[in-house]
């Protein structure tokens, strides 16, 4: 039998209106090397396992997620969709309907997710350093359509600034449009290569654009040294994918009733 899945609950000041909510690897359906939660139907993983997991998950959410197809862009979906037909393809979703869940997957590309001050619009980004680097962060705050200062941001587990390694191609996209940027690199001892900080490099993102420093939470907890929470793609290649998502609830904030995994 499949063990219990768990969950990190987002530590961010949100309005009663909007909930949150991080899987992990932790319990579910598959096999390795996706054990066990894997809510990606794209990886190889037994797409029997994937439906019994999301089906398990769609006990703590008030509807099935809006699932995209992520492609490192910057296109924003509204939701709900206009039409049913055919796969979500963008790499941010918002959503001002209470019950309609934004959701991002990812395994070492940094999930942020967004809600107004108010209360009544959400948003969830994938943003890998392509899509980062091009403005998918930006792209989910115009959707929003709020002032950037009545916005606030939530970045969750994401590769560490001690295993980010990337060329001078990475480094050079992001100092191309924010000199100011080279704070988030610091070069190896040997190789030409760089570490990158992708959660400094999305706090400059967001504060350039206009939301406020101490409104942007989270970042930190490390997808690639955490093994036994998270999946990353850097460390496995073949493994399974974990989802962040927020929604907006009609009836106020109601306590969570999850298995939770510790924090670090």
């Amino acid at each position: 039998m499949a063990e219990q899945a768990s969950f990190l609950v987002p530590d961010w000041p949100a309005p009663p209106t909007v909930r949150s909510l991080v899987t992990t690897r932790c319990g579910g359906a598959s096999k390795p090397p996706y054990d066990g939660f894997n809510l990606g139907l794209h990886v190889g993983d037994d797409p029997v396992a994937v439906a019994a997991n999301r089906a398990r998950l769609r006990r703590y959410v008030p509807a099935e997620p809006f699932w995209l197809e992520q492609v490192h862009g910057i296109e924003v979906a509204r939701l709900p969709p206009s039409s049913a037909l055919g796969s979500i393809r963008a790499d941010a979703s918002v959503a001002r309907e209470a019950g309609v869940v934004c959701v991002v997957m990812t395994a070492d590309c940094l999930p942020v997710l967004f809600c107004n001050d108010a209360g009544t619009v959400v948003s969830a980004a994938h943003a890998g350093w392509r899509g980062l680097a091009s403005g998918v962060l930006e792209a989910a705050l115009a959707a929003i359509g709020e002032k950037p200062g009545q916005v606030m941001a939530w970045l969750g587990p994401a590769i560490g600034s001690n295993a980010f390694e990337v060329g001078d191609e990475v480094r050079e996209a992001f100092l191309a449009s924010d000199p100011g940027a080279r704070g988030a690199f610091s070069p190896r001892e040997s190789g030409g290569k760089w570490f990158a900080d992708i959660f400094m490099l999305a706090r400059r993102r967001l504060e350039r654009a206009g939301v406020r420093q101490e409104k942007i939470y989270g970042g930190g907890v490390c997808t690639v040294s955490e093994n036994g929470r998270f999946y990353s793609y850097r460390r496995e290649a073949v493994t399974g994918r974990f989802a962040s998502m927020v929604w907006l609830d009609a009836q106020g904030h109601v306590a969570l009733s999850l298995p939770s995994t510790p924090e670090p």
